[in-house]
């Protein structure tokens, strides 16, 4: 036992070391993404003034935000003199990133004991191994965002749930409560995906233990589970809305939205509550701008290279088939093909809720918010492996051979994870054509999000002899400063091929790879500049842009 435990624990601190050192790393070599600088300012402001309404009009949840800008706002506090997050975001960025990474162990250490609770020894180490080595996971634990927050936090609420459906109440309902809370302040995702989970996890229990054998008493069998979700989501709103605080004050857009209606007695009344519901900043904002979002979807989708105005049911799917790893690909086929059943474990069964549950959500900017699904696929397929295992060996076992495939496979994710570093948000695999052609298949978060800004500042800074123009998509503020030329086609007046031309002049113009492919703006004017560029050939590229010579352009 002795053995096993320094094992487990050296295994541990190998794969959270090394993984830790790739993902700082990179995170010092790469611009910010879309959403960092505005979290950045955002959870300063928080910081100072104590109000999360900086955040809640996003419907974005504070806890990873806090993390991420505690260092920071500390720093602050030191110098004595604030900052000024969009003209020095190059150096908070980094702090940020780093306060960050306590999330990514905390995804390593629930992922490990997970597999270890459903498979043995073996199965925590090889899920440990999946995790820290997918190199959508690990590319995201180099940024200072959300995702991986509410992946550790689901992981962690929904494993203290199934661990304890026969401890008393407090381990039972109030703890998992509490961790649902958690879950909630990382992002509002978890508001459906815990109690999802907890119910299938739930269900499992009881068919396993005997508590339900199917049929007409499901009412009954299922009654004590029922009471505990409610119970613990009730528990999760309290920590929510104690956390979130409150301003005490009035929301503006309610009393704007009681003042335009219809005259009548319900607008009166509408306008007294308004004006004197005094309940806001809280918590629920958050969720309800989430669930807004989700409802009326985003600008488009694009997906295995085509385009579409709204969501489609497809999305998640397919785009799992292109980010995933090869290796992973692979070993779940192997699992499919030699030992299917393996995958009907706790692990399989939530991977297959959360895909069936994807396939209605509207918001498809990117498979960082199913990373809960990408993380309990990688726990299914490690317990699979070991499951065969009667005495705990992990060689000693009729599956071997498919256990030495498994352990070969992390070290190909690994081997993918290099080859794509630090930039692991492009990752694509080679089934759909590798990294290098991933702008062709998808955009957004899963490619292009704004990152390559200090990539494309080496090139010009090896071709200085002529000005550099960038129309770009993200929010690093550095493409408003030097070597950089700003150029937003969507922001002109009247947005034209020949106005492009006009304003390039004898320069380069970068183009980011997501304004190619997926333009947020679908007026007439702006897609004919994007079809004309698309009919032109390169001067050359880094990861997120094409960069061309409009000098000889017909």
């Amino acid at each position: 036992m002795a053995r096993e435990r320094w094992l487990d624990v050296g295994w541990f601190l190998l794969v959270v070391a090394t993984s830790s050192f790739a993902a700082f790393t990179a995170g010092q070599r790469l611009g910010a993404t879309f959403d960092e600088p505005a979290h950045i300012d955002a959870g300063l402001k928080c910081w100072r003034s104590g109000s999360y309404k900086p955040l809640m009009r996003w419907g974005a949840m504070p806890l990873p935000i806090d993390v991420q800008t505690l260092p920071i706002y500390l720093w602050e506090r030191y110098r004595g003199e604030p900052f000024e997050p969009y003209l020095q975001m190059h150096e908070l960025i980094p702090v940020a990133r780093a306060a960050s990474l306590p999330f990514w162990w905390l995804l390593l250490f629930y992922g490990s004991r997970w597999g270890r609770l459903l498979g043995g020894p073996w199965a925590g180490r090889l899920a440990c191994g999946f995790l820290a080595t997918d190199p959508n996971l690990l590319g995201h634990a180099a940024l200072a965002t959300t995702d991986l927050c509410l992946t550790a936090t689901v992981l962690m609420a929904t494993f203290h749930f199934f661990t304890n459906r026969e401890s008393g109440w407090w381990w039972r309902v109030f703890v998992p409560g509490l961790l649902y809370g958690v879950a909630l302040t990382a992002k509002a995702s978890a508001l459906p995906y815990v109690p999802l989970l907890g119910l299938v996890f739930g269900i499992y229990h009881l068919i396993q233990t005997g508590q339900w054998t199917g049929g007409r008493d499901w009412r009954k069998a299922t009654a004590r589970l029922r009471w505990d979700l409610v119970t613990m989501m009730a528990i999760g709103f309290v920590y929510l809305f104690a956390y979130c605080g409150c301003d005490w004050a009035t929301e503006p857009s309610f009393i704007a939205w009681a003042h335009s209606l219809p005259e009548g007695p319900n607008r009166d009344a509408m306008v007294t509550i308004s004006e004197r519901l005094c309940i806001f900043t809280n918590g629920g904002e958050g969720l309800v701008q989430q669930i807004k979002h989700n409802m009326r979807g985003h600008d488009g989708t694009f997906v295995a290279g085509e385009l579409h105005p709204k969501a489609v049911w497809y999305y998640y799917p397919v785009a799992l088939s292109i980010k995933l790893a090869d290796p992973t690909l692979l070993l779940l086929l192997a699992v499919l093909v030699i030992r299917p059943r393996a995958l009907l474990t706790p692990a399989g069964w939530a991977v297959l809720v959360l895909l069936i549950f994807s396939l209605n959500t509207r918001v498809q900017i990117g498979v960082r918010l199913v990373f809960p699904l990408v993380a309990f696929l990688h726990l299914a397929l490690a317990v699979a492996v070991c499951r065969a295992s009667d005495n705990g060996r992990f060689f000693e076992t009729p599956l071997n051979v498919l256990r030495v495939f498994a352990m070969l496979c992390v070290v190909g994710c690994a081997v993918e994870c290099a080859t794509v570093w630090p930039d692991g948000v492009r990752f694509t695999n080679q089934l759909w054509g590798s990294t290098d052609r991933g702008h062709e298949r998808l955009a957004d978060s899963n490619y292009d999000w704004g990152q390559g800004l200090p990539e494309l500042a080496e090139w010009q800074r090896e071709h200085a002899d002529r000005p550099l123009f960038v129309w770009y998509y993200g929010g690093d503020p550095a493409v408003l400063k030097s070597p950089f030329v700003h150029l937003p086609v969507h922001l002109m007046p009247q947005p034209g091929v020949g106005e492009v031309k006009q304003q390039v002049g004898n320069g380069y113009f970068a183009v980011s790879l997501t304004l190619l492919s997926a333009c947020p703006d679908r007026r007439p004017e702006v897609v004919a500049v994007i079809d004309w560029l698309k009919g032109r050939t390169p001067v050359a590229h880094t990861g997120t842009f094409f960069i061309y010579d409009l000098r000889e352009a017909p």
